[in-house]
């Protein structure tokens, strides 16, 4: 049983399970294994602690860096964005979206996930960051269009898990990726004044 090809799988949904019923703080790696038929042994195969059951994925900024980097050079930076978001975050989350809502409100619930949660977006930035500059931007750009990748990213994320439509997450990202260009296009269509004469005047 401790080799068994869904003992991932198992510990998660044992796991998912336990925290949603008794909450996170309570439950501990024997009750999950307990739960999941496998050993604690088994448990630590796949998962440094508790935590990383949630956060599994460590893998996902090297994954989005490396594709950042390998994208087409004719690429726009918001292009190599949606790219990212669709080939290395997106296609984790088809099919799963009752999971993943479930896991979000575990998190939520607790200061320390949300802690963690934070430091995993920060490392997808980084991540973002250095590509773009590999891939020649400078870097005030390669930090604003990581920072833009990551929010993208959230913001979809949290828009599907609550939208009635059954659509892919890869969809809502193209449709906040839209009405992103759009706001940008209408803020500069705007006969506004600069900063600069508004500090000046000290009223718009």
């Amino acid at each position: 049983m401790r080799w068994a090809p869904d003992a991932r799988s198992r510990l998660e949904r044992a796991a998912l399970e336990l925290f949603s019923d008794q909450g996170y703080t309570a439950t501990t790696v024997p009750q999950i294994t307990a739960r999941a038929g496998l050993t604690t042994r088994t448990f630590f195969r796949y998962f440094a602690d508790k935590r990383e059951v949630i956060f599994g994925g460590s893998e996902v900024p090297d994954a989005a860096a490396a594709l950042i980097r390998e994208a087409p050079p004719e690429l726009r930076p918001m292009d190599v964005i949606k790219l990212v978001l669709h080939q290395v975050v997106a296609a984790r989350f088809d099919g799963q979206k009752e999971r993943t809502a479930a896991w979000r409100r575990i998190v939520n619930e607790n200061d320390s996930l949300r802690d963690r949660d934070a430091r995993k977006r920060a490392d997808l930035v980084l991540g973002a960051r250095a590509a773009f500059v590999d891939r020649g931007e400078s870097l005030v750009s390669a930090t604003l269009h990581a920072e833009v990748g990551a929010l993208v990213f959230h913001v979809a994320l949290e828009e599907w898990l609550t939208e009635p439509e059954p659509r892919s997450l890869a969809e809502t990202v193209d449709d906040v990726l839209k009405r992103l260009d759009v706001k940008i296009a209408a803020d500069e269509s705007r006969d506004v004044p600069a900063v600069d004469q508004i500090t000046a005047t000290g009223r718009p």
